[in-house]
């Protein structure tokens, strides 16, 4: 069994593959479209890749049977993975059913219960697209009383020698961050390198029209599409990020621009998160342009933190926390998603910025998701249910593992600190720092109260107010929350009035 997030010839499951009595099983499923609302953006990228994954696998010689969501009869009226599965253990009555580990709980969840139920054992190959294993993983968790990914990153260094020196860091230092964190400043970001796009192919061709048929009603547009689908499409992808935007990723990294959704980012998640890229070849290809002096120490330290540090941790805290982690909710927050989530249709530039690039191309860089779009359902109060389905289906890079523990854990806080040691709450002064558009904007990121009043702003200190004597506990939350203090009654009571017209929908909807 191949899942759409598992499209590489090399994979575990094929270890031992012999055509003359073993055959490859896809399917193409409704409910994989639709448990969340999936934006267009990410169902064309699943569907594309995944057919051009079938394609390759002919090439090869592997037999295949393969469902699209456009056939036609009974198998294809079906609409869940293990419905088709089932149909097919009882037409094909294979001897053994072998997969990758797979991404999402849910489908392995299902898709094991369903060969169980048909007399055969699901046999589960580790992913040999990550550094370490789950298990591994949870050998490093054993025995601490809490995560933080700088030692596990610093042990990652040092186990697989990567930006190592005679036993030490390159640069006598392991984390470059804190040179990381500049704004382009009021000349903006300049000529940026445009990034890789794939022109659709007759195979994408069909793709975006079926999406554009079957899930009409679905968030986004496929007016843009050109993500790589294809594993030689992905390595030009990356070729090119190495060659014209690392040098100036890492100084970057965090930067926001109006109107500039690609800036020096990689836009390789999908890829990789697919498995078309191996995180070990990411990361290689980015230790040898620092090593060959393409690239600073800075840009390639930053970029390979978040790929063999922050990636790998996730992945950890996924599989070690589920099925109980994707209820969490440790701020008791119940306010619902705004509905303009849905539309970009707000009056705060810089959500409307980054929501609009979202439905139109399926992305957002990590500082537009943690501290625009996050941010804002953070301190507003929303679910974190809710932000999870909605980063789950608006983004092409979205699989619950990686998308999951970052959006609950990292952007809401709903794990109380298994996954960050302090909520990441800023006000809109923040945004204004590193670039966002408040100059174009109607509110000002400076003031807490009044009609003019940045909602970020008075939304940061309502959510002082509403967990301060949680936020007080926190040694990194002291400061802030002390300032809660120097506020008078007033200031206080009109904070709380300007948040709660916020909450009702009275303050940011697009007139």
């Amino acid at each position: 069994m191949v899942l759409g997030d598992q499209l590489d010839l090399d994979a575990a499951a094929f270890d031992g593959f012999d055509p003359a009595q073993d055959a490859v099983w896809m399917a193409e499923a409704h409910e994989e479209s639709t448990h969340v609302w999936s934006s267009k953006q990410r169902i064309a990228l699943f569907l594309s890749a995944m057919r051009h994954f079938a394609q390759a696998l002919r090439d090869a010689g592997r037999p295949l049977y393969y469902h699209r969501l456009d056939d036609t009869g009974a198998v294809a009226d079906l609409g869940t993975l293990g419905a088709k599965l089932q149909a097919d253990l009882v037409r094909l009555r294979p001897q053994r059913v072998v997969m990758t580990a797979p991404g999402d709980w849910r489908v392995f969840q299902q898709l094991k219960a369903t060969v169980e139920a048909a007399g055969l054992k699901l046999e589960v190959c580790e992913d040999r697209h990550f550094f370490t294993t789950v298990s591994e993983f949870a050998a490093h968790a054993n025995g601490r009383k809490s995560l933080r990914l700088e030692y596990f990153y610093r042990e990652l260094r040092q186990r697989y020698n990567i930006l190592m020196d005679d036993g030490k860091p390159a640069g006598g230092q392991w984390n470059f961050d804190a040179d990381n964190r500049e704004a382009f400043g009021p000349q903006g970001p300049g000529q940026v390198p445009a990034r890789a796009t794939f022109e659709p192919d007759a195979l994408t061709q069909e793709v975006i029209a079926l999406v554009n048929t079957r899930f009409a009603d679905h968030p986004g547009t496929l007016d843009s599409f050109a993500w790589p689908v294809t594993r030689s499409q992905a390595l030009q992808a990356l070729q090119r990020f190495v060659k014209e935007r690392l040098p100036l990723f890492g100084r970057y990294e965090d930067a926001l621009w109006p109107g500039e959704p690609w800036l020096y980012h990689s836009h390789l998640s999908s890829a990789m998160n697919l498995k078309l890229l191996s995180a070990r070849e990411v990361v290689h290809a980015v230790e040898a342009a620092y090593r060959a002096g393409h690239a600073p120490l800075q840009s390639a330290e930053g970029f390979i933190r978040q790929i063999l540090g922050w990636r790998e941790f996730v992945r950890g805290i996924y599989w070690m926390q589920m099925p109980s982690y994707i209820e969490r909710n440790a701020l008791n927050a119940e306010e619902e998603l705004p509905a303009w989530f849905w539309t970009g249709h707000t009056d705060m530039a810089c959500l409307r910025d980054a929501i609009t690039q979202t439905l139109e191309h399926g992305y957002a860089h990590h500082i537009q998701r943690l501290m625009v779009t996050g941010l804002y359902a953070l301190l507003l109060g929303v679910r974190p249910q809710q932000v999870h389905a909605w980063y789950l289906s608006v983004y092409v890079d979205a699989v619950e593992w990686v998308e999951l523990p970052n959006t609950l854990g990292m952007s809401q806080y709903g794990d109380g600190g298994l996954m960050a040691s302090k909520p990441y709450v800023a006000t809109g002064k923040y945004i204004q720092r590193m670039g966002g558009p408040c100059k174009g904007c109607r509110y000002d990121p400076a003031l807490r109260e009044g009609e003019r009043a940045c909602p970020y702003t008075t939304l940061y200190w309502d959510f002082l107010m509403r967990h301060e004597t949680l936020l007080a506990k926190n040694p990194r939350m002291a400061l802030q929350v002390k300032n809660v203090a120097r506020m008078t009654d007033i200031q206080k009571q009109a904070v709380t009035i300007r948040a709660n017209a916020i909450r009702r929908g009275e303050v940011g909807v697009a007139q």
